[in-house]
C-alpha cells in the first residue's frame, strides 16, 4: 500500500458545543468559517471557555485526515510544527499512539490551538490561533521529510505562506508524489482564489472541496463546478454534505451518496475523514465510486461524535463497512 504524507498546521481542538449562535456573534467568528484569530481574541474565547464544558482533540485539517489513513490501517507521517508545551506533547503523543511517522518540528511559540464550538445543529466555526504551526518556514523542508511516500496531502489553510506551499510541491514533485490539496474553507479560498488557482492548474493532482468552497473558487453549483476543477487537475471531489459527493477524473463522473445518519452531533472533521477514506481507497486500487463510498463511511461516522476521536468499537464497524463495499 502506498504512503501518505500530510502537511498542515498541526493544532490541538478545544471543543465546546453551543446551545445557541448568540456567543459567535458576540465574538466576531463567521458561521460555518474558520477565522484566524491572534493571541488576545484568542485569550478571549479561553475565558468563555472557563464555563463551558469542553472537549480537547489533536486537530488540524491535514492531521485529522492522516489519523483517520492511520486507523485504517494505512502508513502515514506527519509534517507540522509545534510549540514545547504540553499542548505539543498531547500532538506528539497521539501520533505516536497511532503510529504515524513523526516529522514535527519544534518552535519557541505555543502550540496552535483551534478553539471549536458547535452549533445546535452540528455546523461547527473556528477561531484558530495558529502560534507555533504558523512559524513553519519553506527553508525548513528538506527532501528527506518526503522520501518514501506517494502521496502528499496539504490543507489549504496553509496559504498564509505562499512559498511555503510552493516548496513542499517542488520537493514532493522531486520525490515523484502526487499531490493533493484540500481547499480549507470558503473564506480561505475567497480571500486567496488567484493563489489556488495557480496550485490546482499548475500543480496539483488530487483536490477536494465542499460545496461552498467549490463555489467560492468557481463561481459555481456542485454540478458546474466539478467540471470546471476536473479540467483542472486528475481527480476532483466536491462533497455536498448529506447528499453526498461527485467526482470527476478526465470524463468519467460519478455521484455517490452520502450513509444515512440518524443524528449529527458535531461536523468536526467530516471532510477530513471523507478525504481519508478516499485516499485509503486509492492507494488500494479501488474504482473512484468505492473510494466515495469508503470515504461517505467515514465521514458520516466521524459527525456522530464530538470531535475527530472515534471509538476503537466503531473503527472495527468501519472496516466491517468497508469489506462490503469492496467486495461489492
Amino acid at each position: 500500500m502506498d504512503k501518505i504524507l500530510g502537511l498542515g498546521n498541526a493544532l490541538v481542538d478545544v471543543l465546546a458545543t453551543l446551545k445557541d449562535d448568540t456567543l459567535l456573534e458576540e465574538l466576531g467568528l463567521p458561521r460555518g468559517g474558520m477565522q484566524l484569530i491572534d493571541e488576545a481574541k484568542f485569550q478571549e474565547i479561553n475565558s468563555c471557555f472557563e464555563g463551558m464544558k469542553t472537549h480537547l482533540a489533536t486537530g488540524g485539517s491535514a492531521a485529522n485526515t492522516i489519523l483517520g489513513l492511520s486507523c485504517l490501517g494505512a502508513a502515514a507521517g506527519f509534517i507540522g510544527k509545534v510549540g514545547n508545551d504540553k499542548y505539543g506533547n498531547f500532538f506528539r503523543e497521539n501520533l505516536e499512539k497511532n503510529g504515524i511517522e513523526d516529522k514535527l518540528l519544534t518552535s519557541e511559540l505555543p502550540s496552535g490551538v483551534a478553539s471549536t464550538f458547535i452549533s445546535h445543529d452540528g455546523e461547527r466555526t473556528f477561531g484558530t490561533y495558529l502560534g507555533a504551526a504558523a512559524t513553519l518556514k519553506a527553508d525548513e523542508l528538506s527532501p528527506d521529510m518526503f522520501k518514501g511516500y506517494a502521496y502528499l496531502y496539504i490543507e489549504g489553510y496553509l496559504v498564509q505562506d505562499h512559498d511555503m506551499i510552493l516548496r513542499a510541491i517542488q520537493l514532493g514533485k522531486e520525490a515523484g508524489l502526487q499531490i493533493c490539496l484540500d481547499l480549507a474553507s470558503y473564506n480561505i479560498v475567497d480571500a486567496d482564489k488567484e493563489f489556488f488557482t495557480l496550485l490546482i492548474s499548475k500543480y496539483v493532482d488530487i483536490v477536494f472541496a465542499n460545496e461552498e468552497e467549490a463555489k467560492a473558487f468557481t463561481g459555481h453549483t456542485p454540478q458546474e463546478a466539478i467540471e470546471t476543477i476536473g479540467k483542472q487537475c486528475s481527480i476532483a471531489v466536491v462533497k455536498v454534505g448529506s447528499e453526498g459527493s461527485y467526482i470527476r477524473k478526465g470524463t468519467e463522473e460519478v455521484k455517490v451518496n452520502a450513509i444515512t445518519v440518524q443524528h449529527v452531533k458535531d461536523t468536526t472533521g467530516a471532510g477530513d475523514y471523507y478525504a481519508a477514506g478516499f485516499l485509503y481507497g486509492l492507494t488500494c486500487g479501488y474504482s473512484l465510486e468505492k473510494c466515495a463510498k469508503i470515504g461517505s463511511i467515514l465521514s458520516g461516522n466521524v459527525i456522530q461524535v464530538v470531535g475527530t476521536t472515534i471509538s476503537q468499537k466503531t473503527w472495527d464497524e468501519i472496516k466491517l463497512k468497508i469489506n462490503e463495499v469492496i467486495s461489492e
